[in-house]
């Protein structure tokens, strides 16, 4: 019984350091943020380090992870302020890449649906013939 809290708190803990560190985002003032949402954070069961997992629209992943990585103990610092845990996650981050893999698949089921829709139409011109 004891695993199922486990899991629901270790949800909790993670979806409360998502929120901190997204509303403290906003508050940075770097352009190279201002496209960047926090999709998720997982913290590890010990509480020693925290991966933060976002999406950059507009500039490159790479500079919202550079400013990311320069704000990071600021970020950090809001964890430990705002959330009850027993120690302070080290925060590192990493780019969510879900969205990037879920718009390919999409491609390839269109792609899929056009080249079937083709066939299908070409065979039907064959049968009506």
């Amino acid at each position: 019984m004891a695993k199922g809290r486990d899991y629901s708190r270790m949800e909790r803990v993670n979806e409360l350091c998502r929120e901190i560190v997204a509303d403290s985002l906003e508050r940075v003032d770097d352009v190279r943020l201002d496209l960047v949402t926090v999709t998720y954070v997982q913290v590890d069961s010990d509480l020693r380090h925290a991966t933060v997992y976002f999406t950059a629209l507009g500039q490159g992943e790479d500079e919202a992870a550079d400013a990311l990585a320069e704000n990071r103990r600021a970020l950090q610092r809001a964890i430990g302020r705002q959330a009850r845990l027993k120690r302070t996650p080290e925060l590192r981050f990493k780019v969510d890449d879900v969205i990037e893999a879920s718009a390919r698949i999409e491609r390839i089921v269109a792609e899929e649906r056009s080249r079937r829709g083709h066939d299908a139409a070409d065979l039907g011109e064959d049968v009506g013939r």
